[in-house]
């Protein structure tokens, strides 16, 4: 099914809006889990989407839009429910529904579900955020990234989803366009044909999100929190750079193939209406704040960057990556994000985005190798913001990003090629949910990574996610990993926990714990 690249979500002509409506269905068609998202202090997002065949074009329902109730209470059993409404389902968005649920108080948990016809949702858990600018003693929440389907099993998130989180974060590859093979790898799952080849129409990526979210330990840990999400390069293709794919398809093409990716990404995440794409453009970058305590950045560089220098992968800082006009964010959302700066409105200013800001030499010895994806492609972009958060008085910057299936913590300087440069940020880069299969607490390239950056003070090479609990005082981070992933009962463990000091961005490697 392909796309045109004109005309938004909302605008879409709906040839079946006058059609009767389906009010039950022979089939639980809540087969995709529960979702919620974009939590503010006053609303929430509330998603599902109606599949009761899961892996057919629109989850096997026909062209009638289907009746969805919904309901939030302040109580599991809904004995006190506090918002219900109905929604209409429609075939041109693939029967998924989005609800803003609006209203609500602060900082309080909440419970929904979804009901069609004789066919009730699991319950999820949500919680609003706190007013703005008000005294929060602390916050938890945790972040992922990365999680190819056919190199592992989803252990980290039933991890996720048994612990006390207050939001979630998730930094982008939540599919990969790659096929996942005729029996799906390591799960040995068989497959129709379509997904076992790269996703192209919207279909295709349809499909496999919802390939993903059949995953119950997905499920689990959606329904236990409200996610903040992006994406990165995977949810369309690899490492495609605002008009310019992986292949240098021509550019047309590739509009259209990006539209029909974020399309099919917005069907599938609790984000609101604004976050709707227009064809090929898709309004990602945005703010959540929690009292006075933490500011996210939800970044998106991946949209509106330059492409890639020297032709990509890792080579030696070049002209190019080096050029002062270049960038990695765009020049409007640079300027918003260094215009929120200034406001100083919390005590930690979060950037929330796909990939490390840090200087990664990857090569042994005195020449210094680079990826040309990260903002090292992108110098200028990550002088400009670290400067920037310097002369505006920001009191402790915080950088939380996936992309390298690797974990990485460093302690970003205004200046990497000055040993005695201050520190002027910590950065915390999670590993992959399963991409790259079991790993090893160190491979080789993290141990190069490690020696050749004194600024790096931890790297990992197992699969996992991040768990942070941030107080006035301190930001506490704990590296959570699986032993193995390529079974289903893995084991995860604490591997290290790190901490930064309220005004000192130096970190502290204070050990594990199971």
């Amino acid at each position: 099914m392909g796309l045109a690249v004109a005309g938004s979500l909302p605008g879409i002509a709906r040839a079946d809006s006058s059609a009767v409506e389906v009010t039950d269905l022979r089939s639980d068609p809540f087969t995709l889990g529960i979702a919620s998202g974009d939590p503010l202090s006053d609303s929430v997002v509330i998603w599902t989407r109606l599949a009761p065949e899961p892996l057919a074009p629109f989850g096997g329902l026909g062209p009638r839009p289907v009746t969805v109730l919904w309901q939030v209470a302040e109580d599991e059993q809904f004995g006190n429910v506090v918002r219900s409404g109905t929604a209409r389902a429609r075939r041109e968005q693939s029967y998924s529904v989005h609800i803003d649920v609006q209203g609500l108080r602060p900082w309080r948990h909440y419970y929904y579900r979804f009901r069609v016809g004789r066919h009730l949702s699991p319950v999820g858990r949500t919680r609003t955020a706190p007013q703005y600018g008000r005294p929060v003693p602390g916050l938890s929440f945790a972040f992922a990234s990365c999680q190819a389907y056919w190199e592992g099993f989803f252990t980290a998130y039933r991890d996720m989803a048994a612990q006390e989180h207050d939001v979630v974060f998730h930094m982008g590859d939540y599919i990969y366009e790659y096929g996942v093979g005729v029996d799906s790898g390591v799960r040995r799952q068989p497959v129709p044909v379509d997904f076992t080849r790269e996703t192209m129409t919207l279909d295709e990526y349809r499909g496999r999100y919802a390939l993903y979210k059949t995953d119950p330990d997905l499920q689990a840990a959606h329904a236990a929190a409200p996610w903040i999400v992006t994406l990165d390069d995977h949810e369309v293709d690899n490492n495609w750079a605002g008009p310019i794919s992986e292949n240098n398809t021509p550019q047309d093409e590739f509009l259209v193939r990006r539209a029909n990716a974020f399309r099919a990404w917005w069907e599938h995440m609790p984000v609101r209406m604004a976050q709707s794409p227009t064809g090929p453009d898709m309004q990602l970058y945005r703010r959540f704040q929690y009292g006075d305590l933490v500011r996210f950045n939800m970044l998106d560089t991946r949209q509106y960057r330059d492409n890639q220098a020297a032709g990509d992968g890792s080579k030696p800082p070049n002209p190019e990556s080096l050029d002062p006009d270049r960038t990695i964010t765009g020049d409007a959302q640079e300027k918003w994000l260094l215009d929120g700066m200034a406001e100083r409105s919390a005590r930690w200013e979060v950037l929330a985005h796909q990939t490390a800001i840090a200087q990664l030499d990857v090569k042994a010895g005195p020449e210094i190798l680079v990826p040309m994806d990260t903002w090292d492609g992108y110098a200028a972009s990550r002088q400009r913001v670290l400067d920037g958060a310097q002369e505006r008085g920001v009191r402790n910057l915080v950088s939380i990003v996936g992309d390298l299936h690797r974990s990485i913590v460093s302690e970003l300087k205004a200046d990497y090629a000055n040993d005695t440069a201050p520190v002027v940020g910590t950065e915390f880069v999670g590993t992959s949910i399963s991409s790259g299969l079991d790993g090893m607490d160190n491979d080789q390239g993290g141990l190069t990574i490690l020696a050749e950056n004194p600024h790096v003070k931890f790297t990992n090479f197992q699969r996992g996610y991040v768990r942070v609990d941030v107080t006035p005082e301190q930001w506490v981070a704990d590296y959570r990993v699986a032993d193995r992933v390529i079974v289903p009962d893995g084991t995860i463990s604490t591997r290290a926990r790190l901490v930064v000091k309220d005004g000192d961005p130096s970190i502290h490697v204070v050990g594990g714990q199971s």
